[in-house]
């Protein structure tokens, strides 16, 4: 068997390992920050529980904030957001664009929420944590601002409001907190903070509220792309 042939096998399986030490050094970092807290752990005890080598660790993540930033950004950014980012895609209407951001500050939170809730109770007032909670507040952020770009060139934005009113109106009702005290706390289902948020953020945002209950969708059907009210002439 010639090299060539062989070649690709080798760089399969190199690429194999890497991806395997990569999910085991964030599980061992993930378990790890849960139990002991950011700032007390070490790399050479992730390196340990993840059965690799520190210079592996340096070598992929560069530091203990960069596995951090990786372990943040899967939970914020994963499988749920990218759904939501896509049904949020596949609509054109700006007013409906504000209201299925609901869906996607529903699946931020519920990814964190499932990847994340045991590493905050120790290290809620981590520096390294905070820093990249900002970083990553600043990027949803800017995410919300092609939304109400559109909402304000389409003329629907509500009279008198500015951009900068209205980002920070968006921003602050998708927040983590409101989030928490209303589905942790207040013991709401998800559906219905989806409901809720929808029709708030069209209400505080668009000009003639009175059509907020066309926006309105349950969790289910906008997840699964559909509308639950049925559709009429606008």
């Amino acid at each position: 068997m010639s090299t060539r042939t062989r070649r690709p096998y080798g760089l399969q399986k190199r690429a194999a390992t890497a991806a395997a030490n990569r999910v085991a050094v964030l599980d061992a970092a993930r378990g790890l920050f849960s139990s002991d807290g950011i700032d007390k752990v070490t790399i050479a005890e992730i390196a340990a529980r993840a059965g690799v080598s520190a210079s592996t660790i340096y070598g992929v993540f560069k530091s203990k904030e960069g596995i951090l930033r990786e372990l943040m950004r899967a939970s914020l950014f994963g499988p749920g957001f990218r759904k939501a980012q896509t049904l949020l895609d596949g609509v054109s209407d700006p007013v409906e664009r504000v209201a299925r951001t609901a869906l996607v500050a529903r699946a931020i939170w519920e990814g964190e929420r499932a990847e994340l809730e045991g590493l905050r109770g120790l290290s809620a007032f981590s520096p390294v944590l905070r820093q990249l909670e900002e970083e990553f507040e600043t990027m949803r952020y800017d995410m919300q601002h092609a939304r109400l770009k559109a909402l304000a060139a389409s003329r629907r934005m509500k009279p008198g409001l500015t951009m900068a009113d209205a980002r920070r109106i968006m921003w602050t009702f998708t927040a983590r907190e409101v989030y928490r005290m209303l589905v942790d706390v207040g013991g709401w289902s998800a559906d219905k903070y989806q409901d809720w948020l929808a029709t708030t953020l069209v209400d505080a945002l668009v000009d003639r509220p009175a059509r907020v209950g066309f926006y309105r969708r349950s969790g289910a059907a906008m997840a699964a792309g559909r509308d639950r009210t049925p559709s009429r002439r606008r």
